[in-house]
């Protein structure tokens, strides 16, 4: 499995190359603004017409995590549905997906500033989770401890035999976690942002994810 270990507050965690977070300790696995639907809420907006696949890729990937970690419980950090009707205006197939996903673990959606809040696709509804020490919620909160949140979509930059290569990336420092969006089409907000920057502490680390993740001091 392509992945980095590391420590966050005492307790051992790996970064996935998908941009999903796994807790073997507490088999939890963990992902961050799935935007399911996003496609289709650009062109009911009357936007531009994307590849109508990305809920359908977003899931396949998902689908795979899990296959690979079997996790006893998922935690969907928030914005998991691109907006207030994204997640009725699903297929019927990526539905039945989702469904089956949940079969046999705990599955827990954190509400996010996209998300409709209580929907008909099972699973448990909360604005925040703690366990083991650890907060799940979304944004994340100033002073927080111990905070595991999404929402920014960080991304950060490395520079590597006179080449620059930018991904989604893990944000790590003393006192919370930071993961990248796991959706397709999602963008992203690089860390020398002043909204990431002053928000991590130093030493803060970053991890780029992709086929060989790869952990390197958070470039600000």
């Amino acid at each position: 499995m392509n992945e980095v270990t590391f420590s966050f507050v005492g307790q051992n965690l790996s970064a996935l190359g998908s941009g999903a977070l796994w807790w073997p300790d507490q088999s939890l696995l963990c992902v961050s603004d799935l935007h399911l639907g996003k496609s289709e809420r650009i062109a009911r907006r009357g936007g531009p017409t994307l590849p109508p696949y990305d809920s359908r890729e977003t899931l396949t990937r998902l689908a795979a995590d899990i296959t690979r970690t079997n996790p006893g419980t998922v935690i969907c950090l928030g914005d998991s549905f691109d907006d207030l009707y994204a997640s009725t205006e699903l297929e019927f197939s990526e539905k039945q997906d989702i469904t089956a996903l949940q079969a046999g673990r705990r599955w827990i959606w954190i509400e996010g500033n996209h998300d409709p809040g209580p929907i008909d696709l099972g699973g448990t509804h909360l604005v925040e989770y703690e366990v083991g020490h650890l907060t799940f919620r979304h944004i994340a909160h100033p002073g927080a401890q111990a905070e595991v949140s999404g929402h920014y979509h960080p991304k950060a930059q490395l520079r590597a035999r006179g080449r620059s290569i930018t991904r989604p990336a893990f944000l790590i420092d003393q006192s919370r976690l930071i993961l990248p969006a796991y959706g397709t089409y999602t963008g992203g907000l690089h860390s020398s942002d002043h909204a990431l920057s002053t928000l991590m502490n130093d030493p803060a680390m970053a991890i780029l994810t992709g086929p060989q993740p790869r952990i390197i001091p958070m470039p600000r």
